[in-house]
């Protein structure tokens, strides 16, 4: 019988373990891709003493347990020598048939992912605590709640990639946000009606801004996205049966200039109804555009609403409009507006629409949303004659 290994202490050691001549511990093994692989530890086992001069670290044998756990779970412990943006990385490209803008989102996240410390850690050193603590740094940084929890969304789902493919065993993304940092998201708010009414009264009678009474009008009463209505064009337009088609959308991009993209979802291309206030605005719209220079997009061309050029509007445009109308009322005025944005006129005519009692589908429909919450889904079919009659109805 052969004489068993042992070490300095006159230890037995088991297979695969053995002790380097400088006195450190060495264990090889197999992982579960088939590859060799080794580990070492100044301890053979917890009680041991660091030599003098040298770091404290974790038993050989204790790390030999985690090491036989995984093997017998199939983690990967090679795969698991990724950073985090490494993963992170490796998320993005397995999930690159996005649109153009939430690529480009995307790519914002990795720049933030990237300025972090958690991004140079293996992931399999990367604890519950540690992505928490990522989540304060990110407050502390100034990001909105929201922003961190898309970040944690992205993020959550590229460590999801590592427990699938067995290289970690849980994810330590999976905590709630809220329970971590307090949620500054602010509710989305619509205009009252009397604010509504102040708006446009405004609009109609200030020799500066009433240049935008009518696209104002139209983003009430249509509910349109301000990428839909920035992408509207002539053709879109069917005054004779009172309908709005969407089904594109136009997005400016920070050194590529404008581009023409689907619009958010499949229910997003829809026929809005043209309500009479609606109609007369876009009559008014067209007669003073009168023929502008061509200008294509994407193969998209006859904007609706251009500047003297023929270059269409951006998103952007009507944001900083509305804050700057904003600002001359509020100096005007004793009853103050709140911050105004495109999406606040959305959000103002579904409440509104809600609050009228339209039948719930026809809602959906009209501002194009993907989903709707069960009490919505109880109702019967709609379509864009069913939508038409009542909206018409409620909003002229």
């Amino acid at each position: 019988m052969s004489e068993k290994r042992r070490d300095s202490k006159n230890r037995v050691l088991r297979t695969g373990e053995s002790q380097r001549k400088d006195g450190r511990y060495l264990y090889k093994y197999v992982d579960a891709d088939g590859k060799p692989q080794s580990v070492y530890s100044w301890k053979l086992v917890a009680t041991d003493k660091v030599p003098a001069g040298k770091r404290d670290c974790i038993a050989l044998r204790d790390k030999e347990r985690e090491i036989q756990k995984n093997l017998a779970d199939g983690i990967s412990t090679a795969n698991g020598k990724l950073t985090v943006k490494e993963l992170f990385d490796k998320y993005l490209a397995l999930h690159s048939n996005v649109k153009r803008s939430t690529a480009e989102s995307r790519r914002y996240m990795a720049r933030m992912l990237s300025a972090d410390e958690l991004s140079t850690k293996p992931i399999t050193s990367v604890k519950p605590s540690d992505a928490q603590e990522w989540a304060l740094r990110m407050q502390e940084k100034g990001y909105t709640f929201r922003v961190i929890e898309n970040m944690k969304r992205s993020l959550r789902a590229a460590f999801q990639i590592a427990v699938e493919d067995g290289w970690i065993r849980n994810n330590p993304v999976s905590f709630s946000l809220s329970s971590v940092i307090r949620n500054d998201s602010k509710t989305r708010t619509a205009l009252t009606e009397g604010q509504e009414k102040a708006l446009l009264s405004f609009l109609r009678f200030d020799r500066q801004y009433k240049c935008y009474y009518d696209e104002i009008l139209i983003l009430l009463k249509t509910g349109l996205r301000i990428s839909e209505f920035c992408g509207l064009t002539v053709s879109d337009l069917d005054f004779e049966n009172r309908l709005i088609n969407i089904d594109h959308q136009l997005r400016w991009e920070a050194g590529s200039g404008f581009y023409a993209d689907t619009p958010k979802s499949r229910s997003s291309i829809r026929k809005v109804p043209m309500s009479e206030e609606t109609y007369q605005a876009l009559q008014r719209v067209l007669a003073r555009r009168g023929e502008p220079e061509p200008y294509t997009v994407d193969g998209y061309s006859g904007f609706v609403f251009v500047r003297e050029t023929g270059v269409p509007y951006s998103a952007h445009h009507y944001q900083d409009a509305l804050r700057q109308i904003v600002k001359v009322y509020n100096q005007t005025y004793d009853e103050k507006l709140p911050h105004i944005t495109p999406h606040m006129l959305r959000h103002t005519l579904c409440t509104r629409l809600v609050s009228k009692n339209m039948n719930p589908k026809n809602v959906q429909y009209v501002m194009g949303h993907a989903n709707v919450n069960l009490t919505m889904n109880l109702y019967a079919h709609t379509s864009v004659d069913d939508a038409k009659a009542e909206m018409v109805n409620l909003i002229s």
